[in-house]
């Protein structure tokens, strides 16, 4: 198991689209810190790579190497290994590899230029969203044996979370403005984890009061410690059911 993953791990670092996407993070975010006089500002400014750029590249990323290493894959299916331990180490592999490009991009400026407790929740929500979206890669990509609908499947996903679940929402919120649907919506919030991270960073910031009496509700939920933990609760169960999930699957799948 533990060859596997190193041999996952060593094998993704050398890719250039993994080499590029760490450049590409660290380019933006020393640019970001330099350019901005406050390290609060420079956060902000970086909100977005972070809730956008990075789900979306792991998404696809985990997406198609999954497929490209069907041959390997089902080599490994051939030898006297449990399954179990060959999908988990392929998991392992990605996360570590994915977890440690975002670190080495967005991880270090944060700690040279903004180690605020902001800072750290930032990174923490960063690294979170990177085991996420991993996950339902993987779930993704085991689902089906198309490559092409795999690929789309990961598109529709990451599309849903960082762009359609928003304005599903807001549509909601109109339609019933006579309603007093705040308090249903720290509920709906855990459905996205993308919005769960940006409102556990955007309040650890202090802007909720941007936010209107939406923000007041989340605040006075997530801002507790209770509603925190919970919080890292659900998002933990968003790394494990993915997981699950595909590993259920790749179990009972014929390859």
């Amino acid at each position: 198991m533990k060859k596997i993953t190193k041999y996952v791990i060593a094998d993704i670092l050398r890719n250039k689209i993994v080499i590029g996407y760490t450049a590409f993070l660290l380019v933006i975010s020393l640019s970001v810190f330099n350019l901005e006089d406050n390290s609060t500002k420079g956060l902000l400014s970086l909100l977005n790579i972070i809730l956008i750029i990075v789900p979306l590249v792991c998404i696809i990323f985990s997406t198609i190497y999954i497929y490209n290493s069907s041959e390997f894959v089902e080599l490994l299916v051939s030898q006297p290994l449990h399954r179990r331990n060959i999908w988990i180490s392929l998991f392992t592999g990605l996360v570590s590899s994915l977890a440690f490009a975002f670190f080495a991009g967005v991880g270090i400026p944060i700690i040279l230029y903004a180690p605020s407790a902001t800072g750290m929740i930032m990174l923490a929500m960063g690294l979170i969203l990177s085991v996420i979206f991993v996950a339902i890669a993987m779930l993704a990509a085991v689902i089906t044996r198309d490559k092409a609908k795999g690929i789309g499947i990961s598109i529709l996903l990451w599309l849903y979370f960082s762009l359609l679940f928003d304005g599903i929402v807001l549509f909601l919120l109109f339609q019933f403005q006579d309603y007093p649907l705040e308090k249903a919506m720290v509920v709906v919030s855990a459905f996205n984890p993308i919005d769960l991270g940006r409102i556990l960073i955007l309040l650890k910031m202090d802007i909720s009061a941007l936010m209107g009496y939406t923000g007041a509700i989340f605040k006075d939920f997530f801002g507790t410690g209770l509603g925190f933990s919970i919080s890292l609760a659900i998002l933990f169960l968003w790394m494990i059911i993915p997981t699950w999930l595909s590993l259920r699957k790749f179990n009972k799948k014929d390859l």
